[in-house]
Parts: structure tokens; sequence; C-alpha cells
């Protein structure tokens, strides 16, 4: 596990084997950003001039490497880019992406120093996070790692006596330890992530955090009237779980609670996917993760508010005791669903554990979960859409997102769109409704399970959970642990009372 530290001492005099810059694209050429005066001292005033010849631009995701003069205890610099230059600071987004960038180009090394801009404790946290976050690397399942993460980063600071950057650094290691985790669980093999092993790992984390954790198994689902997490992982060999992990705080006013779709695997059931569907489908259980890790993480920072995560957890696979299409399950509560498509099954799974998290009254429920392919459609790759059954709370976390650094758009939910999921002859609803717009018409089918008088809001990350292409940033390939900072930021704010 990487080591994160923060210190006041010269970039010039600290021993490490690398020391990083920030270096931003000036209206005439390459300006060096704060931090780094001791280097520019160490290269006589030419820093800059050498950087442009070696063909640094200071645009975001650079990474330019040089031998470090006499007067520098580090025997490599590495200038990071920060994009367009600025009057003021720097944004946080771009110091975590620089620093994710550091990290990940210096993978090997043991002591890394980051004399990139901290004029402030929240920058401090933004270069610590990013830092972690870059130095992230999956290797469980490979004989040779070529490359371990760096060992131990140092954020370099000069706000010395400030009790500040040392507590950014520790809530920058409590999250960004907790996304790493969520990370992991997505990232592992369906092979060995099941609803049982995943509800292990809950309880293993609730023992060593001391948060509550409960596990429904199978038998307790069906005595409950779990019927949609059960129809959903009827078909598997590995029977389904509801887990709940909860943290409360003796002081706090407001309690919210986070439910996450677990999928561990979806083959689509009966409904198969087609071809070339399928090989990322262990990243079906990222809402799960997300909540699961925001909750450990909120229970690291102490935060003043109750906070209660629920894991709807199942695998989703065809066989012949797999619900079928035209099946109809009764839900946690006793509404009935007839079920058209059995890929449809994050909905069903969120339904019973909405209802059930519903029945502790909270003020806040927010569902997290890869859930529609049709947002993607609509919003890409690394923007999450965010629905909900109150307007101010949709912008009250679509602008949570944006100040954490996690691209959202607020999304409707059309009253015209749910005519035609409440057509069905035989159930109460149908598990499908009209094609367009399918990822509005899946957040219309899981408010119809949000008892009166709730405040609700639905976050598709379908989009930015998996990361398939190259690393970039502090985000690499595969699980992103997207929507942590997300629920995280809105859970410190609930206990602010914001």
């Amino acid at each position: 596990m990487t080591a994160l530290s923060v210190s006041t001492s010269s970039a010039a005099s600290l021993r490490a084997d690398a020391l990083v810059i920030g270096v931003a694209k000036g209206p005439k050429g390459l300006v060096v950003a704060a931090g780094a005066e001791a280097v520019v001292e160490a290269f006589e005033g030419k820093l800059a001039e050498v950087l442009t010849t070696l063909g640094a631009t200071g645009a975001e995701g650079e990474a330019v490497k040089l031998p470090a003069p006499a007067g520098l205890k580090a025997p490599l610099v590495l200038a990071v880019g920060l994009g367009e230059a600025v009057d003021g600071p720097f944004g946080a987004e771009d110091l975590r992406r620089a620093a994710g960038v550091a990290a990940r180009t210096l993978a090997g090394a043991k002591k890394v120093a980051l004399a990139l801009p901290t004029g402030s404790a929240e920058d401090v946290e933004a270069v610590a996070l990013g830092a972690l976050l870059g130095s992230y690397a999956f290797g469980a399942y490979k004989a040779d790692v070529t490359k371990a993460p760096v060992a131990e980063l140092v954020v370099l600071t000069d706000r010395k006596g400030s009790k500040d950057a040392k507590s950014a650094v520790e809530r920058a290691t409590a999250i960004g330890e907790e996304m790493n985790r969520a990370r992991d669980l997505v990232n592992t093999a369906p092979n060995d992530l099941n609803p049982k092993s995943f509800a292990a790992i809950a309880q293993a984390a609730g023992k060593e955090h001391g948060l509550k954790v409960e596990v429904l198994d199978e038998k307790a689902l069906a005595k409950g009237g779990f019927g949609g997490i059960l129809g959903v992982g009827v078909g598997s060999t590995n029977p389904p779980r509801l887990v709940k992990v909860a943290y409360t705080h003796p002081k706090a006013k407001a309690s919210l609670a986070f439910v996450g779709k677990g999928i561990t695997y979806d083959s689509g059931g009966i409904s198969l996917k087609p071809a070339g569907h399928n090989e990322t489908m262990k990243c079906d259980m990222a809402g799960a993760a997300a909540v699961f890790a925001a909750v450990v993480a909120a229970k690291r920072l102490g935060l003043q508010v109750n906070v209660t995560a629920w894991l709807a957890l199942a695998e989703n696979m065809p066989s012949g005791s797999a619900t079928r299409p035209g099946d109809v399950l009764r839900m946690y509560g006793g509404k009935t669903v007839e079920v058209l498509n059995t890929d449809a099954e994050g909905r069903l799974v969120l339904a019973d554990a909405i209802v059930r998290a519903g029945e502790e009254k909270p003020d806040v429920i927010v569902d997290v979960a890869t859930l529609t392919g049709a947002m993607v459609l609509a919003l890409g790759n690394r923007t999450f859409g965010v629905m909900a059954n109150d307007d101010a709370l949709r912008t009250r976390l679509h602008e949570t997102a944006g100040a954490v650094g996690e691209p959202s758009w607020p999304m409707p939910l059309p009253a015209d769109l749910r005519k035609g999921m409440v057509e069905s002859t035989v159930a109460d609803l149908a598990n499908m409704g009209e094609r367009m717009g399918g990822g509005l018409v899946a957040g219309l089918f899981l408010q119809e399970f949000v008892a009166e008088g709730i405040d609700w809001a639905h976050i598709d990350i379908a989009g930015p959970a998996f990361h398939e292409a190259g690393p970039f940033g502090y985000t690499p390939k595969g699980g992103t642990a997207s929507a942590v900072r997300t629920l995280v930021r809105f859970a410190e704010d609930t206990a602010a009372g914001k």
C-alpha cells in the first residue's frame, strides 16, 4: 500500500527518487508553476528553457523527465502539465490529474516528492488524492508485476505550522484508500467475487472499522419476500445477498441511505447479452462497491451523520431455474413486476433494497448503479446521469459532483415515459417501457418503490464506472470508483447542515 505524507521541507533538500513539479501553457510559452522555486534556482533560472527544448508545452497529461542538477537531493525531476496558465490558483481537478499522471509515470519508484502548487489545504488534499489514486495498480492475477506502485508519496507545502495540511492529507488518504478498495472490487474476477464473498468482505471491513453489518442470505431473503433480488439470482449457483452496512454518529442530526446495484456478473440471464457485451460484466457491481466505500470513508472521517449502505448482490445467469421473460415477481413491499427482459435486472434488485431502506425513514435515499446502456449513449463514458424526485436534490448532487471533479448531468423523469411501464396486463409494473429514453424509464421504475415523503436520487454510472481505454490523469484502466467522492462530499455537506 502506498504511504502518503506531507512535509514542509524544501524541494531542494528532501531526499527522494524523483521530484515532481508543475508547468503550464502561458501566452508566451512554458510557465513553471508555484512550488518549484528551488528547482528553478537549481537550474540557474533556465528550467523553462530546458523543458521547452525537451518538447514540454505544459499541456494537461504531459510528463517530461530530466536529470536533476547539483543543488537538488533528488536525482530526477518530472515536469507534469497543468494545462492553461491561470491568474490565481489552479483548480483542484487540475492538481489531482497532474499528480495522478506523476504517480503513474513514476511507478516503481520508492519515494516521490510532489512540489506542485499547494497554496491552500484544499490544494494539498487535491495533490495528495490525485497522487494516491494515480499510484493505483491491480495485480492480483499477474505473476510478474514489472513496476510496483510508488511506495511513498510526500506532498511538499510551505504551510508551516498549519495543521490543516496534515488534516488534508489524512482526508485524502481515507477517501483514496476507499476508492482504491472499490476499484479492487470492480476489477476482481467474477469467479472470485460473488454475492457471498462480497458480503464476507463487507463483514471484514465492518469488523475492522467498527461498522454494523447485517447479511440476509437466500433463506432470509425468501422469508422476507425479497422477490426482486431472488428473481435475479435464482438462475445462479451463487445465491444472492442483501447486505446492510451501517455507520452511526452519536451527534448525527440526519440520516442517509446509499443503495448500490451489486450484480457480481451479468450475463443478461435468459435474455442473454450478445457476443462482445459480456467481457466486462464483472463491473456490474460498481454501484454496490461505491456505496460500500463511501460508508467506510464516512466512518474513517468521523462525519456527524448516519449513513447506511445497502448492497443488493446477485449473479444474473441463465439456467433451468432462471427467471424467464414473462414471469411475474412479487417484490419486497408487495408490488408485482412482469419481467419482459431479464437483462433489465439491476432495477429489480435495487427496487427491493430501496423499499427496505425506506423502512428506516432516512432523510435521503441515493441509489448508485451501472444501470443502463442508454445512459452511456446519452452522456458518454465519463459522465454519470443524476435523476431525483426533488429538483433541489438533483441540483445539489450535480453541483456536488462537479465540486469534487466527477462529471455529471441532471436528467429528467418525464411522466409520459411512465405509461409504457405501467401497462402490464398481468402485474402492477413491467420492468421495461419505451426503448427510447431507456435510462429515464429505469429511473421512473425505481421511483415507484420510493416511500412517500422521502427524497430520493438515482445516479447512473454505467459510463464512467469502468474505463476500457488507456489511463488518464488519476484514472486507471478498469474500475474507477465513480461516484464515491460525490457520495462522501454529499455526506459531509449533510453533516454540516447544508
